[in-house]
């Protein structure tokens, strides 16, 4: 959260030693690391929308495009952000949620 205040980044912490141990985050972020579902993307049949963060610093802002590009008439929206979380003072969470409510009201 490179735009976090520090409280916001204080707070995140604590949400994260109160919702899971460090072993079970481990775990988690090894699993979810191995999967792939490329060659699932053409076959997805409904309205989607695709968001990624420019300067994201986990994912590679090409692979949000590339992953948009495989997905049938899917929309991809770039972000002006580089935290995976949504901060309230962050101008590109005012653009998500509007993108997600034109998605939602088509």
């Amino acid at each position: 959260m490179p735009s976090a205040t520090k409280e916001q980044i204080d707070s995140f912490n604590e949400l994260q030693r109160k919702t899971a141990s460090a072993e079970s985050a481990a775990r988690y972020f090894e699993a979810t690391g191995a999967i792939d579902v490329v060659v699932l993307l053409p076959k997805i049949r409904v309205p989607t929308l695709v968001m990624h963060a420019r300067a994201d610093g986990h994912v590679p802002f090409e692979l949000g495009r590339q992953l948009a590009a495989e997905i049938p008439g899917a929309k991809f929206v770039a972000l002006q952000r580089s935290n995976d979380v949504l901060l309230e003072h962050n101008p590109a969470t005012q653009r998500l949620l509007e993108e997600v409510s034109l998605f939602l009201a088509n």
